[in-house]
């Protein structure tokens, strides 16, 4: 496969997806659902996203056990003509699973058991081949992985003149000791998010605003803070609103990682920052319209058809 435009580092997940009317409180249990299992984690997604909706090679960066999930994982990354040469395999680690429990709404809570994802280190990241760094143009990184590996790619990539992206997600990942955002061209928290970085209430498009200008002083050129059926707000030399198109959710879980993908495409194509934004959150309304994550993720011609 040729050189990426596009790297991914992040997470690598088995989604075991339970669909029910209701998410059990604590101590409760809701019989009736519907079982899925199905690839995803962050990373995994970001990089299906990307190559799904873009039209050149996309790199994943990521981490695997030894166990009998490894082998479809990335026999799955092969089917969406990933580049997974650099997917770890650690001996003695399970692949990672995530336990997601989705409402009849289309919301969701997710319990991760990170597995071989914690194990990926900043020296795996020397081991990526100095011409795919000076091939691509976009890095791309979640904290689904630990924080000095992302710290790292970050560092490496800003070396080589990639713009980089982060989605802080989990944003408990990043403390005010760290140096983390400095390194960002980028962030893409959501609401949630966006409130634990800036330590202010995001319930509102303006008070998005007001947290993504707090963000922004952290270091970060542009922040974008996605809202869900809200839209998003794009917050850099100028700020902008981006309503989202009305449609009937039926699953959130991906919606997020499909947004960082698009964005990462339309940026590796040349676009602008509100011209990427504007797709991505098209992107994102499509895939909360379907179950799961990898499944739910759109390709360049699903957008194509709402044009």
């Amino acid at each position: 496969m040729a050189d990426p435009e596009i790297i991914v580092l992040g997470s690598i997940n088995m989604d075991l997806v339970v669909h029910g009317q209701r998410i059990p409180r604590p101590g409760e249990t809701v019989v009736g659902g519907e079982f899925r299992q199905l690839a995803g984690g962050k990373g995994a997604n970001q990089a299906v996203a990307a190559a799904r909706l873009g039209q050149s090679p996309v790199m994943l960066l990521a981490a695997l056990g030894d166990d009998p999930l490894a082998r479809s994982l990335r026999d799955n990354l092969a089917a969406e003509n990933i580049c997974s040469e650099q997917v770890l395999e650690i001996p003695g680690s399970s692949s990672g699973v995530a336990a997601i429990l989705v409402d009849a709404k289309g919301e969701n809570c997710i319990s991760v058991a990170p597995g071989a994802n914690a194990l990926i280190r900043p020296d795996h990241l020397e081991q990526l081949p100095s011409s795919a760094w000076q091939q691509a143009t976009i890095f791309l990184a979640s904290l689904e992985v630990p924080v000095e590996t992302v710290a790292r790619g970050l560092e490496l990539a800003r070396q080589h003149g990639l713009l980089t992206i982060l989605n802080p997600a989990p944003a408990s990942q990043l403390t005010d000791d760290q140096e983390l955002l400095s390194e960002l061209d980028v962030i893409t928290p959501n609401a949630l998010e966006a409130e634990q970085l800036s330590g202010l209430p995001v319930g509102s498009q303006q008070q998005a605003i007001e947290a993504g200008r707090q963000i922004q002083q952290r270091g970060p050129a542009t922040v974008i803070i996605t809202l869900g059926s809200q839209g998003a707000v794009l917050v850099g030399e100028t700020e902008q609103l981006f309503a989202a198109r009305t449609v009937q959710a039926i699953d959130s879980t991906a919606a997020g990682d499909c947004f960082n993908g698009a964005l990462a495409v339309r940026l590796a194509e040349g676009d602008s920052i509100d011209a990427a934004v504007a797709f991505a959150n098209k992107a994102a309304s499509i895939c909360v319209t379907r179950h799961g994550a990898g499944p739910s993720l759109p390709g360049r011609q699903d957008l194509a058809a709402l044009e």
